[in-house]
């Protein structure tokens, strides 16, 4: 009893003293961010990401009886449950059903916007939208149809950063994702296709 008492006094000691810090993963996010940009342009993913799960260190300390090993066991479950958050934080969840609702809108719409794409009438932003960059490249008659589709285009990966933050917990990751988009919509993009550089500035691939 002395002995148990003892691990889980200590436990509680260490318990107190771990500072939970969840970091935005950048790498898991831009493999995530290529995985919906490829769906989403039709080219085939490039796989499913490795496990990033770590081996749990095995303990050294070898319990007596059965009463430390239910102790070492308890403080084990402990400091799981409290590191656990800041593992969690190594992989990017974009399966939610919001996630894939949005992205299945997107793939839909992408037909209609590819050919103004290739035109120039329609560039990529560098805050991870798109904009009518040449409305002469885009016939009078369609004008006002690639001007919705633009903004339907935005408010849908408006909502898809928001959503891949919330589906992971940490809402107030929703720039750092659009940030990670924004460099990933446009390091994928066709050649011919124009973006904005970090100025503002129209450049074509």
């Amino acid at each position: 009893m002395k002995t148990l008492l003892s691990v889980l006094t200590t436990s509680a000691l260490i318990a107190g003293c771990v500072t939970i810090n969840v970091y935005f993963p950048a790498v898991a996010a831009e493999k995530a961010a290529d995985r919906i940009i490829d769906e989403v342009w039709g080219e085939k993913p490039q796989g499913t990401p490795e496990s990033d799960a770590q081996t749990q260190p095995q303990s050294s300390l070898t319990p007596d009886n059965n009463m430390q090993e239910l102790a070492w066991r308890l403080t084990g479950d402990l400091l799981s449950a409290l590191v656990s958050p800041a593992h969690a934080a190594a992989d990017i969840d974009i399966s939610s059903p919001a996630v894939q609702q949005i992205k299945a809108s997107m793939e839909a719409r992408h037909n209609q916007l590819a050919p103004h794409y290739s035109s120039g009438a329609i560039g990529l932003t560098n805050n991870g939208e798109i904009a009518l960059r040449d409305p002469n490249a885009v016939p009078l008659q369609d004008r006002n149809r690639v001007k919705k589709l633009v903004a339907d285009e935005n408010a849908d990966r408006q909502a898809l950063y928001k959503e891949i933050a919330i589906a992971n917990g940490q809402p107030d990751w929703a720039d750092d994702i659009r940030a990670t988009f924004a460099k990933r919509w446009i390091s994928k993009a066709a050649k011919g296709w124009y973006y904005q550089d970090a100025s503002g500035n129209w450049q074509q691939k």
